[in-house]
Parts: C-alpha cells; structure tokens; sequence
C-alpha cells in the first residue's frame, strides 16, 4: 500500500516463428513492460542485434496515417467519445479494406476544398485591407498607376506635408495617422522622398484594381460571403461524415495502432537469424499467468524465466500499488514525481490529508455544495482518464469543506446555525440547533454583528491547530525520511542519513520543548513549572537544549552546510499557518460581501419597496452573487494550491526523492474493438 506493486524481471526466448504468436499473446494481457535491448555487446547478448518489423507493418502504419488524418480533418477525439458496442477485429479489417478508401477520398475532396475556399477567402480579405485606406479618396484606382513621367506616393504620416516640388496631393485625417495621396514630377522623387520621409512616412502598396474603391470593396465583401456559404456547406458535410462514421474511425485507430505496436515490437527485442529474447518487467503476481499464457500459444516452444533484480542498479517500472479511494491522487503523485521502486510511496498519504487541508482552509456548508455541484456538472464533460482522476479528488475536497462548515458552523458567511434559524422561522417550526456555535474553533469574524456580547474568531486557537498540524507533518516526513535512507542508501552514507533526519527531528523538538518551558502558550501543556536544574533554568529547557544540541551534531555530521538551514524549521513550520490565514481572509470577505448586499442594499430596499428600494434590492443581489462568485474562485485556487503546497515543498522535501519510471505494458485497454 505505502510502496510501488512488486515487479519481476522475466526473460522469454524462443524461435523467430513463434515471434508472432508470443508478441500477439504479451500485447492481449497489456502486462509486459519491455525493457529496450541496445546493441553494444552486452554480456550474454554477443552476436544479438536489433530485430526487424514483423509482416504488415507499413500497410498498418499507412492506414494509421490515413485514419489519424481524416480524424484531424473531421475534429473526432477517440478521449471524448464513449464506448459503444465494440466491432470484431475480423469484421473492422474488411470493413477497413472496403470502406477506407472511400472514405479517404471524400474527406480528402472536402479538406481541399474547403482549404481553397480559406485560401480564396482570405486573398479577398487581404485586397480589402488594401483598398480600404483609399476610399476617403474620390479618385478611381486605376488612375493612380500607368505614368512615366510622374509618380505615385500613397502612406501615413504624423506630421504635416509640404512638397516645394509641383504636386498633387490628397489628405485623409485620422485620429492619430494622416494617409496622404500625392502625385509628383518623375525627375524629383529624391527631393520628394527627403521631405515624407521627415513627416515619418509610411507607404502602403498601390492596389492594382479599377474603379472606385468603395464599389471594389463592395464586390470583394460579397465574394467573402459566398465563400463564407461554401465553407460553412463544406463544414457541414464534414460533419456529417464525422456524425457517421465517428465510431468507424475511432475503432480503425485503435485496431491499426494495436496492429502497429505489435508488429513494431520486435525493433525492441535481441534476434539472431534464428531466435529472439525479449527482456521485460511484470507485476510479481502475474509471472505464473504469463509464462503458462505463453507456453500454451507457443505449444510449449517457449523459454521463460525470471531473473534476478538488481534493485541498485536495473530500472524497474514502478506501478501504483493504492487502495481505489486513494487511485485518484496518483495523478497530483504524477506531476510532483512519481516514486522510485525502492522508496515509499505517499500517494496514500496526499489522498487523506489534501481534502483534509482544503477542508480547513475553504471550511463552508455553502461552497462545499457549490464545489461538489461543480463537480457532477463536469463529470459530464471531461472524459480524459486524468480529468476524472482530478475531479475526484475534488469531489472530496468538496466533501471535506461539507464536514468542516459543519464544524465551523459557517455557511456563505452566515452562521450555519443561523440559516437554519431563518428557514425554520419561515417554516414556523423550532429551531434544533439555535444554541449551536461550533464544535471546532470559531471562525466567524464580528463583521456587521449586532449581537450583545458577540466575539470573534479564535484566533490562537486556530493557530496553536496549525501549528500542531504542521509538527506533525514534519515529524511523519522526517520519519519517512529515515526509513527511506535505511532502505536505499548503504554503508556509512546510510547511517549518516538516517542520522542526520533524526537531527532535523530532534532539532525541532528541542526548539518547541524550550519554549513551551518557558512561556505559557493557550490550549498547550504547561511545562513551565518544571524544576529549576541551574542558572534559573528548569528541566524542560535544558531537554530542549540537549536536543537541539545533538540534533545540530546529527546534521553536521552528514553535512555541515546544512547547518545553516536550520532556520527552515521555524519556516516550515509557520507555513502550515495558512491553513487559518487564507481560511479566515475567505471568511472576511464572505461576511463583507453580506453586510454591504444585506446589510446596505437589501434590508433598507425591503424596507422601502418604492422603486429606488427595487433598485437597491437588485444592486445587493448583484453585490452578492458577484462576491460570492469571486470568493468560490479564491477558494478553489486557495485551497487547491495552498493544500498541495504543503506537500511538495514542506512534506515531499523531507523523504520523496521520485524519479520512479512510469509502468508503461506492451498492450493497450481496448475501448472500441474487441478480439
């Protein structure tokens, strides 16, 4: 549970015929995860090299090709489909035979046509874009080419224009640009040219079309019309072809990339002219099923072994080994780092406590059911392996904010007890938990209270939790730490590791010991009526002395640099305090967004249903749903970020090393095909 799924390393040699059948047999049970045999005369592989495609492999690669590119063409994603009956492998290649082609072609006639109109379409855009500079001049295009004794200039410019030379010139102001037309003698274009350039000229092409501009834009305006008819015409046809034939293609491209992969594998196995071995990991529990798989298709003309593991020196796959409730998490593992094979995996470890750290940061009755709403809306949408994996997680994220506004007694920033209070009152029945304040610390905040002898947030409190929250964090990690080290390192290296974490531990401890034996903290043991050893100092602060003192020895002893880290234990420790700062700053603006909606907009418009009390009432159910709104926002990315902060930067650092290679099985889960 707490390490990666025991592997094997299993060994298969047989001849080249039954290359086929063995290849075939390994991709059905997707469990074999080849390890890549490089030519370099490797002991016992003299002689060996690198094997060649099986039969078929560039038809099946060709036909992939073709699939993939009609698919792109038609905008189908095999990820966002559902799967419907599976089509027989024997009935998908004819199918493919006869139909492929036919298809290819008129996917591939629509695309082109489609790609001309684009082409056509934005050509027309384009001459538009460059007429459209001179329809505030009331000159017909083609007048302005043709000379040979004059010369054409057409641009912007900033400032103002003044040609000594004869000219003709035609100025169309514009709110920071001024676009110009003039026309000047041949022989004096470097005098002309002096003088725009000073103006900061910008020329613009001369269009080569006739008529006047606006009657040319006009007509290309009407092109793009038609064109745009066409292209919508040809979309819909594609799509009509994606409508039919979706489920057809995507079962062409799972069945021709099984074909592929199988047909490629042995680019990846050790051959002779005669015989091939293929090395490769398996799930310990699942040897005895391959081997006899094999020996039964090859008729027993197969040799199969396991060999040894080097556990220092092979790369062995690592595969989850998590109960179902904790698989979601395995995707936040995978983009931290997935574990090494020998080290353990805390994957079990972020499933419990991540919804228990947003739980207590976002802690609302009201947002939680928003949240898990959220959720069954885009279950529905997101179809991706890893898009569910994060939905679940945050449906229990959700979950978790439930259970704390429950505990914190908050609701959208009203007292939960409160609500119920109202509803109860509307309903004319008792209120049963009118004297319900919270069973965990308060958090509610005195903005807009009008309550005799109300009182706000217990803040120390909630922060001696946080605290505490973190201790112990820290302390499992560094725990973890030590017995990854004792499990991986060896020799005096080994020892210094296990001993240095035990200083970092012991450092922090003593810390904690010296203070509590010295001032008296809320909601904590009180250790400062110890007995004076010396100099006024009791027990506890020279245990604490003691520890911070070997911890300090433990630590240099395996690495004097890290001596001067020492300061992070206080920082890591206090960073486990936003769990109460962004859980309270969301609390704040909640009640704010109620005191001004309810509290300034609403009563006093309920008072006065004149129209500007109507008014009033809508402006603070705006206020409120917009507040609100904006504080779900900041408490899905504040409770997301700061609940997985936690663990990568202040757990993870202190035992996860990761860098674990992925499990990846020579096969594939079929969706749409079946055998």
């Amino acid at each position: 549970m707490l390490k990666p799924k025991q592997m094997s390393r299993l060994l298969i040699a047989a001849s080249r015929d039954q290359m086929g059948p063995v290849v075939a047999e390994l991709y059905r049970h997707n469990l074999f995860h080849i390890e890549e045999y490089v030519e370099g005369g490797a002991e016992g592989y003299e002689g060996f090299k690198i094997g060649s495609p099986l039969s078929g492999a560039s038809e099946a690669s060709v036909d992939l090709l073709k699939i993939r590119a009609i698919e792109n063409a038609v905008s189908i994603n095999g990820d966002d489909m559902d799967s419907a009956q599976a089509c027989p492998r024997t009935e998908l290649r004819s199918k493919i035979e006869r139909e492929l082609p036919v298809l290819e072609r008129e996917v591939e006639e629509l695309t082109q046509k489609r790609s001309k109109l684009d082409t056509k379409q934005k050509e027309f855009e384009q001459k538009i874009a460059e007429i459209t500079p001179f329809v505030s001049i009331p000159v017909d295009l083609e007048l302005y080419r043709g000379y040979t004794g004059f010369t054409v200039y057409a641009g912007y410019v900033t400032g103002e224009v003044t040609l000594s030379v004869p000219n003709e010139m035609h100025i169309s102001k514009g709110k920071e640009k001024t676009f110009i037309v003039t026309v000047v003698p041949a022989g004096q274009r470097s005098e002309v040219e002096r003088a725009l350039q000073e103006a900061a000229f910008q020329s613009v092409p001369i269009p080569v079309e006739s008529g006047a501009p606006q009657a040319r834009i006009d007509y290309y305006t009407g092109q793009i019309a038609a064109l745009s008819k066409e292209i919508a015409d040809t979309n819909a046809k594609l799509d009509a072809v994606k409508q039919q034939h979706a489920g057809f293609l995507v079962a062409c491209e799972e069945y021709l990339k099984a074909e592929v992969e199988q047909t490629e594998a042995p680019l990846r196995f050790a051959t002779t002219k005669q015989t091939f071995i293929a090395e490769g990991w398996v799930p310990s529990d699942k040897v005895d099923e391959i081997s006899a798989a094999l020996t039964k298709v090859t008729g027993g003309k197969v040799y199969v072994t396991t060999l040894p593991t080097d556990l220092e020196h092979d790369a062995v796959p690592v595969e989850y080994n998590n109960p179902k409730f904790a698989q979601p998490a395995q995707m936040l593992m995978d983009i931290y780092s997935r574990p090494k094979y020998t080290e353990v995996d805390p994957t079990l470890m972020l499933a419990i406590v991540f919804p228990i750290f947003f739980g207590l940061i976002v802690g609302d009755v009201g947002y939680g059911l928003i949240f898990l709403a959220l959720y069954f809306g885009l279950k529905k949408m997101m179809k991706g392996e890893d898009g569910q994996k994060l939905l679940t997680v945050f449906r229990n994220a959700s979950i978790s904010s439930i259970i704390f506004g429950l505990l914190f007694n908050e609701f959208l920033g009203f007292k939960f007890s409160q609500l119920v209070g109202w509803i109860c009152g509307f309903a004319g029945a008792v209120n049963p938990i009118e004297h319900y304040e919270s069973l965990m610390f308060s958090r509610h905040l005195l903005i807009g209270s009008t309550e005799a002898g109300g009182h706000g947030p217990a803040i120390p409190a909630l922060m001696i939790m946080a605290i505490w929250i973190g201790i112990l964090h820290i302390s499992l990690g560094r725990g973890l730490g030590m017995y990854n080290h004792a499990k991986q390192d060896h020799g005096i290296h080994r020892i210094k590791a296990v001993v240095a974490n035990f200083g970092w531990l012991a450092v922090m401890w003593g810390i904690l010991i010296a203070i509590w034996s010295n001032v008296v903290m809320p909601y904590m043991f009180d250790l400062t009526g110890l007995p004076v050893i010396a100099a006024g100092f009791n027990l506890g602060t020279f245990i604490g002395g003691a520890l911070i003192l070997g911890g300090v020895i433990c630590i240099a002893w395996d690495s004097v640099l890290e001596v001067i880290e020492l300061p992070t234990i206080i920082s890591h420790v206090l960073s486990y305090a936003r769990l109460v700062a962004v859980g309270l700053s969301s609390v704040a603006i909640a009640m704010v967004v109620n005191y001004m909606a309810i509290g300034m907009f609403i009563n006093p418009g309920m008072a006065d249903l004149s129209l500007v009390g109507i008014v009033m009432i809508v402006v603070g159910l705006v206020i409120f749903l917009f507040g609100h709104t904006l504080n779900i926002a900041l408490g899905l990315l504040g409770g997301g970020l700061h609940s997985i902060r936690l663990h990568y930067v202040e757990f993870f650092t202190k035992f996860y090393k990761g860098g674990g290679i992925r499990y990846v099985p020579f096969g594939m889960k079929r969706k749409f095909t079946e055998e």
